[in-house]
């Protein structure tokens, strides 16, 4: 497997081994001593599948604040999607950033570490993706930020009238209205 460093450096691509023949293709796709040699030294909890129907659904920028806050290893399974992470840790030289990725499932995953909200757009029709995440989902530990929030500058390839998402994520706050949820590193 490949770990590849992003403009912030705990958020991780992983693009794992692939063996292929006439046959198809063989991807292992988790391993948690090869990860935690590569430096993701994670115990995932539960693994989330996720099918959207349409390109441009956007599945906005989440996270769950401590006690149950979340890593995420990301992975398309089928289709494509622009991968969004973004820095929350108040006191990091990255606080706000973002890392956008496009994958594919033979460009890889990306590991979100803790301290990040996460989101996504599809790219194509019944995009289909996996995650794992190192805590169980805690609805009273939910948060998120506003997909589209002018200050985050994420180059999203959908326009905001043209972008499928559900009512609870257009009414996300902005990144300037959200209290410290993480410290910095």
């Amino acid at each position: 497997m490949e770990v590849v460093d992003t403009s912030i450096a705990d958020v991780k691509i992983v693009r794992p081994r692939r063996f292929a023949d006439d046959r198809g293709v063989f991807h292992e796709t988790y391993r948690r001593q090869r990860y935690a040699e590569a430096g993701i030294d994670v115990e995932f909890v539960q693994d989330n599948q996720v099918l959207s129907h349409k390109p441009g659904t956007v599945r906005a920028l989440h996270f769950q604040h401590p006690p149950a806050d979340q890593a995420k290893l990301v992975w398309p399974v089928r289709g494509a999607i622009f991968d969004v992470a973004v820095d929350l840790r108040r006191g990091s030289p990255t606080y706000g950033h973002h890392v956008a990725v496009e994958l594919t499932p033979d460009a890889g995953q990306i590991f979100v570490p803790v301290g990040f909200a996460h989101g996504y757009c599809t790219l194509e029709a019944d995009t289909e993706v996996l995650y794992k995440v190192s805590a169980p989902y805690a609805s009273e530990h939910e948060g998120g930020i506003l997909w589209n929030d002018p200050a985050l500058a994420i180059p999203w390839p959908v326009d905001e009238a043209d972008a499928v998402l559900a009512p609870r994520d257009a009414a996300l706050p902005l990144l300037a209205a959200l209290p410290t949820v993480f410290a910095g590193p």
